[in-house]
């Protein structure tokens, strides 16, 4: 199919001029038709703008995919964890009359079956948090394998602990709201703590990509 001299022109430009010569010949297909029957075609410089957009976007929402199923596992793992230790995992019931002003003793009466809810989301959320640590650095960003884990987990870390904050206070949250209309246990707080991850995954995600994983 021939060609107009701007049309040539624009194709050289996006063909050469590129990082991604594939890439670009598959969307100059895509664009062709619009742009050779478009009374004014767009110019190279725009449709490399575009392009790089497209391209650097893909890029990150296959960065955000690889994330998104890092988290999965985590979110498996936190959710295990998470009724093993609040339904069946052992807590001392602890004596506290012999403690006067912070002064005492104190001594353990019993075990009853189950960890506080809060307790145990802080277990299964921090084991999900060095799942999801060890598989970005391996999967997500290996790129990030070439700076030190003594300075990336700390951020890593940080950002989850912040995380946390935001994870508890969405469960408790909405388990009171769903355990207000009526939302029996356990649903109540696996309701709640579903909820609670999908909002954390799209914190730790740009706040990790801003700061942990920046420049990669």
């Amino acid at each position: 199919m021939a060609h107009t001299p701007g049309q040539a022109r624009l194709r050289s430009t996006v063909e050469h001029d590129t990082p991604s010569h594939s890439a670009m010949r598959g969307l100059w297909n895509r664009f062709g038709l619009r742009i050779g029957a478009s009374q004014e075609p767009m110019r190279a410089p725009e449709l490399n703008r575009l392009l790089s957009f497209v391209l650097h976007y893909r890029r990150e929402f296959k960065r955000f995919l690889k994330f998104a199923i890092v988290g999965t596992v985590g979110f498996v793992i936190d959710f295990s964890v998470l009724n093993l230790m609040h339904k069946l995992a052992p807590w001392p019931l602890v004596d506290t009359s012999n403690l006067s002003g912070g002064v005492g003793t104190l001594s353990v009466q019993g075990w009853v079956n189950g960890w506080p809810l809060v307790a145990a989301n802080t277990l299964s959320f921090t084991l999900a948090v060095l799942s999801n640590f060890t598989w970005n650095r391996l999967w997500t960003f290996p790129e990030s394998r070439s700076r030190r884990k003594r300075r990336q987990l700390p951020q890593f870390v940080l950002v989850n602990v912040i995380g946390l904050m935001i994870n508890t206070f969405v469960l408790l949250t909405v388990k009171a709201l769903v355990s207000y209309v009526g939302v029996p246990d356990p649903f109540d707080y696996n309701l709640a703590k579903g909820t609670a991850t999908i909002v954390v995954l799209f914190w730790n995600f740009g706040a990790n990509r801003l700061w942990t994983y920046r420049g990669l």
